[in-house]
């Protein structure tokens, strides 16, 4: 793993993230046509609500599936199909953006199918955690628990690096503490929901996830918590 500020920033992105960037604006451009009546006709309307009864991740159907110990696979799907699912376009751009942002950085250090990796066991480990810390009936949808769990990675990543300057390394949550206090603006002045929760699940997995990619993360990790 090369330290945060060695590599340019002109180099290409990753692969494995572009596909994904492009997956994610392709299926929001095409429910938004729909919706616009620019596409598929007039059952087209309906494209987007469709997506989100077929893709959108349920805590109340994950309870069912625990409690029943059963898991169709449609249900299974919906773990890692709820990112690909916006309630508009302005998330679903924002979210893209942020994805290219970190996953750029993070495929450039641990590779695309690390990144990859970290992307969607973030994404599933923040259904989970929603799923069991909340009883809300509202889907779980966006990309922004996967790339929560991206800035984790970037998160260590920087953590380590700090701690090899001799510098504060607490500094390196400064980007997840200021994202954490916009969500928290914005609930406050429109009104917000809890699926934070979500994303600072992802964000867990995606700092634990990149300990775990990276040789002697763990020990690295273990030694500073035992040391404060």
């Amino acid at each position: 793993m090369s330290d945060p500020d060695l590599t340019s920033p002109v180099n290409p992105i990753p692969p494995v993230v572009l596909a994904l960037f492009i997956v994610i604006l392709g299926v929001e451009v095409t429910v938004s046509l729909g919706a616009h009546g620019l596409a598929g006709g007039p059952t087209a309307v309906g494209w987007r609500l469709d997506a989100l009864q077929r893709y959108a991740f349920s805590g109340e159907i994950f309870d069912w599936m625990v409690q029943t110990r059963r898991f169709p696979p449609e249900h299974l799907l919906r773990l890692v199909s709820y990112p690909f699912v916006h309630a508009n376009f302005t998330q679903a751009l924002f979210a893209g953006v942020m994805l290219l942002a970190l996953g750029k950085f993070v495929g450039e250090r641990l590779g695309g199918l690390r990144a990859l990796a970290i992307f969607v066991l973030s994404a599933i480990a923040a259904a989970v955690v929603f799923a069991v810390i909340t009883d809300s009936p509202a889907p779980l949808i966006g990309a922004f628990p996967p790339v929560y769990g991206l800035i984790g990675a970037f998160t260590y990543m920087l953590w380590v690096h700090l701690g090899r300057t001799g510098e504060r390394q607490l500094q390196a949550f400064r980007l997840i503490g200021l994202l954490m206090a916009l969500q928290l603006l914005f609930g406050v002045l429109f009104g917000g929901d809890i699926t934070w929760i979500a994303d600072i699940a992802g964000f867990v997995a995606g700092f634990a996830l990149c300990a775990a990619f990276v040789p002697g993360g763990w020990q690295r990790l273990i030694g500073y918590m035992r040391r404060d």
